[in-house]
């Protein structure tokens, strides 16, 4: 059991709850050389943090006190942590804003579970499926912990994430096997929390926040020397689809300055980071408040015949000013952006999209469904033809763009009839990236409460399969247009079946592979030579499949070059 208060404040450690440090001179009155703030009269000495003080009670200690953990990459006596990211590109960067706090608090990174002291699973609660592979994972850190030397302290097991958020008393009662869960917006009190976990009580903190967005901390990026970076710019959705869980694991929207966006882009571009990709989970609602003087602008229009389930929001600088300003950080950095919601594409924002010639032509238009029918049980906010008018219009604006979706098989109460009008769109449409899973059902929906989930496991298996296959169909024909024509590749590394090709994408976020060999500049400013990860090369398409494009390489370039060049 820890000790109360009173041993806490007898160690000079308790802070009366509410205290605040004084400020200014008040606070340089009260305060002696070497010791802390003062806190409404309690002046508390220089010496160990609570930390140290739980260590010591779990191992029975008096004192001498535990030595202060080093600073990142000082000595060698820092606990190490094991970071494992399951589900969407948001927990990539979740994981990233995870380690620089933990990093800034001394702990020590490892690629090796056996070597670790902390395993932090970042989890995902979108389907079943996600879920059950953390299940499956915690399942072998039980046999990692069983099999820890005595010698060693035991291991440390935390559930992050939006499966924390989720399904905490579950969690943690669950075999008693997780030490740390913690939502989405609580990874500050990451550091506290694995201080109260050594002591070895478990410890929670799965509290939602209005206006958490993590703008002061820059990511530590998990892939040192990689070409390709996300950025998270707003965290949390209002939109309310029925099947969707995520306003429940994180919140509701709230955007970061776009001060700290820019800040760390530029970070990213010092790096030699060539493309980077803003994430949010309605990330073209971007509203920036932080700024006094644009708080009362006119909200822009919706897509033509979408709605919403909320009132139109005033005010803010919008994701057309910042996409603007992101693009022209650097000219060489191509610019992504997902996942947007169909109804926030305003003509400006299509309109910047075809003039920029580093923001990437590729739009994300999730459709969840061909049937108006199943769109209105969904709350999707449009119709079949409303979402047809938004696509023609956004191939007018931007011609040769390459489109992708999300598609959900077997949602509640979908006829057959529903069912083949999702084929016809995917037909109609001819996207060239899909996303297709069966429907699976999550608490706290307004699905789980207002509706049924009718489709049998079968039907919902055969309906994604003929999804699936029409979509490669469709998607395979859309690609083979471009064969014969030259594509603008960023070379991420080897591909993966082969050391002799090298792979990347083009504009359109495709993958195309082609044959590692010697290239000339096509400014000659450079030796002739191979291209390397963060290169861009210009590769002639000679055969494409529904996931694919294959090519012979033309030469070395740049992003602005193969710009002016078309």
């Amino acid at each position: 059991m820890l000790p109360g208060a009173r041993a806490l404040r007898a160690a000079g450690l308790f802070r009366p709850p509410g205290a605040v440090p004084r400020t200014g001179a008040a606070l340089r009155a009260r305060r002696g050389p070497g010791q802390r703030p003062v806190w409404r009269g309690f002046a508390l000495p220089a010496g160990p943090d609570l930390r140290h003080f739980l260590r010591a009670a779990a191992a029975g200690q008096a004192g001498p006190w535990p030595e202060l953990p080093p600073e990142p990459g000082s000595t060698p006596g820092a606990p190490k942590v094991y970071l494992e990211t399951y589900g969407c590109q948001m927990n990539v960067s979740d994981t990233e804003i995870v380690w620089a706090i933990l990093q800034k608090n001394g702990y020590a990174r490892t690629k090796e579970l056996e070597e670790a002291d902390v395993v932090l699973l970042v989890t995902c609660s979108v389907r079943e499926k996600a879920e059950h592979a953390v299940w499956n994972r915690l399942r072998h850190l039980r046999a990692l912990k069983a099999r820890r030397p005595r010698a060693r302290a035991p291991l440390r097991v935390g559930i992050l994430g939006c499966m924390a958020e989720r399904l905490k008393e579950e969690i943690l009662h669950k075999e008693k096997l997780v030490d740390v869960v913690a939502g989405p917006d609580a990874y500050r009190d990451l550091p506290r929390l694995l201080a109260v976990a050594e002591s070895g009580q478990q410890a929670a903190n799965v509290l939602l926040s209005l206006d958490e967005t993590y703008a002061d901390i820059l990511p530590v990026q998990t892939s040192a020397g990689g070409t390709t970076a996300f950025v998270s710019i707003m965290r949390g959705c209002d939109n309310m689809c029925s099947y969707c869980i995520v306003p429940f694991t994180r919140g509701r929207e709230r955007s970061r300055p776009i001060a700290s966006i820019l800040q760390e882009v530029r970070m990213l571009s010092d790096q030699g980071v060539k493309e980077v990709t803003l994430l949010g989970q309605n990330v073209n609602s971007f509203r920036d408040l932080s700024e006094v003087q644009f708080q009362s602008v006119t909200a822009p229009g919706l897509s033509r015949g979408f709605r919403t389930v909320y009132k139109a929001k005033q005010g803010g600088l919008r994701f057309s000013h910042l996409l603007d300003q992101v693009s022209r950080i650097d000219p060489e950095m191509r610019i992504r952006f997902t996942s947007p919601h169909p109804k926030d594409f305003p003509d400006e924002v299509l309109q910047l999209i075809q003039e920029r010639h580093n923001i990437c032509k590729h739009l994300h238009l999730p459709a969840q469904s061909g049937s108006t029918r199943v769109l209105e049980a969904m709350r999707r906010g449009y119709t079949r033809e409303a979402y047809l008018e938004l696509v023609h219009h956004v191939r007018d604006s931007i011609p040769g763009v390459s489109l992708s979706s999300d598609f959900i098989a077997g949602f509640c109460g979908e006829t057959e009839e529903d069912h083949l009008q999702t084929v016809s769109l995917l037909r109609e449409v001819r996207y060239n990236i899909g996303f297709l899973f069966a429907y699976s059902m999550r608490q706290k929906t307004r699905a789980h409460h207002r509706l049924q989930d009718d489709v049998p496991a079968d039907v919902k298996k055969q309906r994604l399969e003929q999804l699936i296959a029409t979509f490669r169909e469709e998607a395979a024909r859309a690609n083979a247009e471009l064969v014969g024509r030259a594509q603008l590749v960023l070379v991420e590394g080897p591909s993966k079946r082969s050391a002799s090709e090298l792979c990347g994408r083009n504009d359109g976020n495709i993958k195309v592979i082609f044959p590692d060999t010697e290239l000339e500049d096509a400014a000659e400013r450079k030796a002739p030579g191979r291209a390397q990860p963060g290169d861009y090369v210009m590769v002639k398409v000679t055969s494409a499949s529904s996931q694919t494009l294959r090519g012979v390489p033309l030469c070395r370039t740049t992003l602005s070059r193969a710009a002016a060049s078309h």
